[in-house]
């Protein structure tokens, strides 16, 4: 059942309670004033246009019948094996506001009414239901995820019963604490599944790999479209929000996946050795060596190869990767800025970012986490969390960030900054023993600085924007800061950008960077090329991209102290949509 099929019959099994019920649910996912939606349909057209819902990823679907108990309806729509475990998508404020409601009765929302006879419109309060009076407390500015106290009140003196479940939405968020008003939890489900016991992991038959030289047989990576001409208007600034609510369950997920390990390891010995790649195309010096730009410096070794069976490539060794124990990919993807302080834009196309990294490294086999719109408190805690989780069954960490940024930093939803040190420490070899001698990868979408590469115009991802004579509005991301590599091992940080310049994010097509890492990895990893190479070609790709008017240009640039060359195993799977091989 194709999935236009399956909204059409969702929309005509679902009351209108019901509709307003999953309106209420999506607020804080679209972000507008959501009152004229009546129809199921109209609402997912707006979930699909924000990119949060498509045949690819139906899970928000599922989540929402399922928070209004129509099961039944999501096994009719043959999408019973989505069925989560855990809450994603929608934030934990928002399912609490809803739990309430359930819990109120008519008489009880009389009582409600008549303590805010004072906050809600006359000629409205007779026929609001319990969701819209939550909501026009919210208008009001009475009621937010840090702002409970009204609500409190009320539910003690009506239904005091239920107030547990505001103290428990309390104590969640105490113990991982947020300071914005909407909290996402967003362990993917059917990434997670994918890792339990009994899941089928695909066979491992690599390709000799490629060299730096053998790059130019597989242009153009992305559409002509993409390279030539990018639309001035659709360009805005980044900052990153991250949420981590789900990051505690992580442990249990990622001990399930020592159940597949002896299959898997037969995989891990299945490279064959590769030709030298060229140092001065991919920058990989020898071990115990790391690189930033053209400068090389000591790293501490300390540490010995923690898999015998690997091979070598031009005298390196490599990092076991074996299928089905890649490990997490963890998105950090910052929107909305409404709240922060300075005032930042929000960061519009940063969705179309977030979806290419989900599809490709779930498609490369990674356990997906996305967290959004985290303050600098949320963000720390976040990663902290995902440190110190139990890695011992798994070969690898990426961690993505997406937000503004100025140089050496990036920014909270909050306005606050977070120095790309605090992001990359809690994961050094003393402080998570369980990622000791595998690769930690950081790959951040932010400005660095100000100032504009040329040429190119459009606007940048930075705590500034700017606007051309035409209204061009490209956004920077955040510069390279000149300490950003751990003084441990076996860390790679993949920078948008060059130090005190600027990245872009095109509101419809995302950012240059991300969207040339994806479209690379999607057609170099079955070529069995590294990722330093990757990289490499990436840094090509980026620097010869333009905007319309040819004035504007952008750098990135990878550091790292990697003691190997990381190959991922290539996938039986075709990529994900949009990207194909050439």
């Amino acid at each position: 059942m194709d999935l236009q099929t399956q909204l059409l019959k969702a929309d005509r099994a679902l009351s209108s309670d019901e509709v307003q019920s999953l309106v209420f649910l999506c607020t804080d996912l679209l972000k507008k004033d959501l009152q004229s939606v009546s129809s199921a349909m109209k609402l997912f057209s707006l979930l699909s246009d924000k990119g949060l819902l498509s045949a690819q990823q139906p899970d928000l679907l599922v989540e929402l019948l399922d928070t209004i108990q129509r099961r039944p309806l999501i096994r009719e729509l043959n999408l019973g094996d989505l069925l989560p475990k855990t809450r994603s998508l929608i934030s934990l404020y928002r399912h609490m506001l809803y739990d309430l409601s359930e819990n109120i009765t008519e008489d009880e929302l009389k009582e409600i009414k008549f303590l805010l006879t004072d906050r809600l419109p006359r000629r409205k309060r007779e026929s609001m239901t319990t969701l819209e009076v939550f909501l026009e407390m919210e208008h009001k500015d009475c009621l937010s995820s840090t702002n409970l106290d009204l609500l409190n009140t009320i539910i003690e003196k009506v239904v005091p019963m239920l107030k547990k479940k505001i103290d428990q939405f309390v104590t969640a968020m105490e113990n991982s604490p947020v300071t914005e008003q909407t909290e996402f939890e967003k362990i993917r489900r059917r990434s997670a599944s994918d890792y339990l016991p009994g899941h089928q992991v695909p066979s491992l038959a690599p390709e000799r790999p490629a060299s730096c030289g053998e790059f130019g047989s597989v242009e153009p990576l992305l559409p002509p479209s993409f390279y030539e001409s990018i639309s001035a208007e659709n360009i805005s600034l980044d900052i990153p929000i991250v949420q981590a609510s789900t990051i505690g369950r992580l442990s249990e997920t990622l001990e399930c996946l020592s159940a597949n390990e002896d299959n898997a390891s037969a995989n891990s010995q299945g490279y064959t050795d590769s030709p030298a790649i060229s140092s001065r195309a991919s920058g990989t010096l020898g071990p115990g060596r790391s690189q930033t730009a053209n400068t090389a410096t000591e790293v501490p070794l300390g540490l010995t190869s923690r898999a015998p069976t690997q091979t070598s490539y031009g005298g390196l060794g490599k990092y076991p990767m074996r299928r089905g124990k890649m490990g997490v990919c963890l998105i950090i993807n910052n929107e909305d800025f409404t709240r922060s302080s300075p005032k930042l834009k929000n960061r519009e196309g940063t969705l179309v970012d977030e979806n290419s990294l989900r599809s490709v490294f779930e498609w490369l086999g990674f356990l997906i986490l996305i967290e959004r719109d985290c303050s600098r408190a949320r963000m720390l805690s976040v990663l902290r969390n995902l440190a110190s989780s139990d890695h011992s069954h798994v070969d690898c960490l990426v961690c993505c960030v997406l937000s503004h940024g100025r140089e050496g930093c990036v920014y909270g939803v909050d306005g606050s900054t977070v120095r790309l040190g605090e992001i990359t420490e809690p994961f050094n070899g003393l402080l998570s023993s369980t990622l000791r001698e595998k690769p930690k990868i950081f790959f951040v979408q932010a400005c660095q600085g100000t100032l504009e590469q040329q040429p190119v115009p459009i606007e940048s991802d930075g705590s500034w924007s700017r606007s051309g004579p035409t209204g061009d509005s490209l956004c920077c991301d955040a510069r390279v800061p000149r300490d950003s590599i751990a003084s441990h091992a076996d860390f790679l940080i993949g920078m948008a950008t060059v130090p005190d310049f600027a990245s872009y994010r095109d509101r419809q097509q995302g950012t240059w960077y991300i969207q040339s890492l994806c479209q690379n990895l999607v057609q170099l990893v079955p070529r069995g090329v590294d990722l330093v190479s990757i990289l490499t070609k990436v840094n090509d790709d980026v620097s010869r991209k333009t905007d319309v008017y040819g004035s504007r240009k952008q750098m990135p640039q990878p550091a790292f102290s990697l003691r190997k060359g990381v190959f991922f195993p290539i996938p039986d799977q075709p990529p994900p949509p949009p990207f194909k091989l050439i």
